[in-house]
């Protein structure tokens, strides 16, 4: 991403950035989840998770975040943005909701069917991100 002038201003997303306390449990949270994790080299502080495409999920310690931001102030109330996966098998939600919550992740939202159409749930990541997990409704 240089910083070429570009006479198209449209803005493309390429991903979410985020800060996290313990890079390991986030690493093992992410994997848990089922992304494809890459591993962390040693003494590493960034991973960037592609999470389909150009997209990528990217994780960085609070000491590389804090580097380059001196602003940098670590979240004080639950974030109002969510995360979104979304899982094509029929019990998909209902079994990874289950296996997080039993591996110790807080269970945000226990699973329901949505009014959106789709079986819906929600987990907090080990620092406080809501990700959202969405998955087809059951057999009627």
């Amino acid at each position: 991403m240089g910083a070429e002038a570009s006479s198209d201003p449209q803005a493309v997303f390429v991903g979410m950035h985020l800060t996290v306390e313990d890079m390991d449990a986030s690493l093992a949270f992410y994997r848990r989840l089922g992304l494809s994790v890459p591993d962390l080299e040693p003494g590493g502080t960034h991973v960037e998770i592609n999470v389909g495409g150009v997209i990528f999920v990217s994780l960085s310690t609070v000491e590389l975040t804090v580097s380059y931001d001196p602003g940098y102030r670590p979240r004080n109330l639950p974030p109002g943005s969510v995360m979104q996966f979304h899982f094509a098998g029929v019990g998909g939600v209902d079994r990874l909701y289950a296996d997080m919550t039993a591996a110790g992740y807080h269970g945000h939202l226990a699973p329901f069917d949505a009014f959106w159409g789709n079986r819906y749930a929600e987990i907090d990541d080990p620092d406080g991100n809501v990700v959202g997990i969405h998955g087809p409704l059951g057999p009627a």
